[in-house]
């Protein structure tokens, strides 16, 4: 008869806490980054449109925690929807606003993987 035995000692990161609050960690600092790259984004999609600029729109832009996670807006300038697109006065102009932030959207999509990998690096031996 063949016998095996096992034991398993329980700490290190996954027993007394770290892996967890790493993980929660790494979650926040996905969404602050990706952001505020976005940020960064939305400006090079309407630096493009802008034949004149000013620079407060853009100086306006930022990425700020919200609820439930982070966002990206233009402070309230009150014409950001016009530029956008999405204002009332869109429907009744021939302007019809910039594709700045659908640009930029989808942008954010498809860097935020590579984002989210890059963050991770930071977190990874606080894990183990």
């Amino acid at each position: 008869m063949i016998v095996f035995g096992a034991r398993i000692d329980r700490d290190g990161p996954l027993f007394d806490n770290r892996a967890a609050l790493a993980a929660a960690g790494y979650a926040d600092e996905i969404e602050q980054v990706i952001a505020e790259v976005g940020v960064n984004k939305v400006r090079v999609a309407l630096g493009p449109f802008l034949k004149h600029p000013t620079g407060y729109y853009m100086s306006q832009l930022q990425a700020s925690r919200a609820f439930d996670g982070w966002e990206i807006h233009d402070g309230g300038v009150v014409y950001g929807p016009w530029l956008a697109g999405v204002g009332s006065r869109n429907k009744t102009t021939r302007f019809k606003g910039y594709k700045h932030w659908i640009i930029a959207i989808n942008q954010i999509r498809s860097d935020a993987d590579d984002i989210a990998e890059f963050v991770l690096q930071k977190y990874l031996p606080r894990m183990n």
